[in-house]
């Protein structure tokens, strides 16, 4: 390896994040080592695997598996993109365990194996360790955490467990977040434009979308770095509803559906409480030197071909 070339070891790759993670790390020429917890990388949904890469089927659950993978790859840097990110299902009692243990221990196992080896660690969290209340964006450096659901408190966990553990570490909070490998809001909203000629869709939950493809550069960025801290990162564009964003969908897929805003009390139907508030304050990245993502309507543009809905 050159001395710019480093070994990092990626979790989570058979997700939407962590598989642009993987290619872009690729392209850059790093060697990145993929984990997740099927035996082999499952690709996309049609079957296309990710880069020519090295993988290893991790249960990160187990922490003796952790130790042994990590003493194995002895990895540089770790971008830590496994998660429990099924915020409704987080709120049955018989998964709670499952899901702290999958978003607080198993981080914690991992900060602990890099902390031992020497590796830096970026951690993927989320809005969601805050109250979402007010309108004010978040503080990438506000600690005023107050989780309102099981998922919120599991990634608090994470961020925890890393900050007690390392002292080269990234938490980077994300939302709203779209790409090609998994299910997000707009293939949801596409899927049911087919059938619904009318949605009713949030309209006071208020935040950013993140395009898994341009946050998959920013984050190969910043882990050749060592501008290390807590950084908020979305698409740039201004802050919007959920009501907004699925207007924009339909305007740019060319679907005639009309989208009539609710409140998050007349529609009703989540498990777990979702915040209000989701904006997130990104100009630290500016302010350490990394460039922003690119508006979210070009972000949406893009997707949409890269899912091949429009040319």
């Amino acid at each position: 390896m050159s001395d710019k070339t480093m070994r990092i070891l990626v979790t989570g790759v058979n997700g939407q994040l962590g598989h642009d993670v993987m290619n872009e790390l690729d392209r850059r020429g790093h060697v990145a080592v993929g984990s997740d917890i099927t035996e082999a990388y499952a690709g996309l949904p049609d079957g296309t695997a990710v880069c020519e890469a090295p993988y290893v089927s991790l249960d990160l659950t187990d922490e003796r598996a952790v130790r042994r993978v990590m003493r194995m790859i002895r990895p540089q840097a770790v971008i830590h993109c496994a998660a429990w990110t099924a915020v409704d299902k987080a709120e049955d009692p018989a998964l709670r365990d499952k899901v702290m243990a999958i978003n607080g221990a198993a981080t914690s196992y991992l900060a602990k194996a890099a902390a031992k080896t020497g590796a830096k660690m970026l951690y993927i969290s989320t809005d969601y360790v805050f109250d979402g209340q007010g309108e004010t964006p978040w503080d990438p450096d506000c600690k005023s955490y107050a989780p309102l659901n099981v998922y919120g408190e599991s990634k608090l966990a994470g961020e925890l467990a890393v900050a007690e553990n390392l002292e080269k570490f990234f938490i980077v909070r994300i939302a709203w977040v779209f790409g090609k490998n998994g299910q997000n809001f707009v293939k949801t909203m596409l899927h049911l434009a087919e059938t619904h000629p009318e949605l009713r869709v949030v309209s006071d939950q208020i935040g950013t979308p993140t395009y898994t493809l341009d946050l998959a550069r920013l984050l190969a960025d910043m882990i050749e770095t060592e501008e290390y801290g807590y950084y908020h990162a979305t698409n740039e564009g201004g802050y919007i509803s959920w009501c907004d964003f699925a207007r924009e969908i339909f305007r740019q897929a060319g679907r005639e559906v009309k989208v009539t805003p609710v409140t998050t009390a007349e529609y009703g139907a989540s498990a777990a409480a979702r915040p209000f508030n989701s904006r997130l304050d990104r100009s630290k990245l500016v302010e350490k030197g990394f460039i922003p993502l690119p508006d979210w309507q070009d972000a949406l543009h893009r997707y949409l071909q890269e899912i091949e809905v429009i040319r």
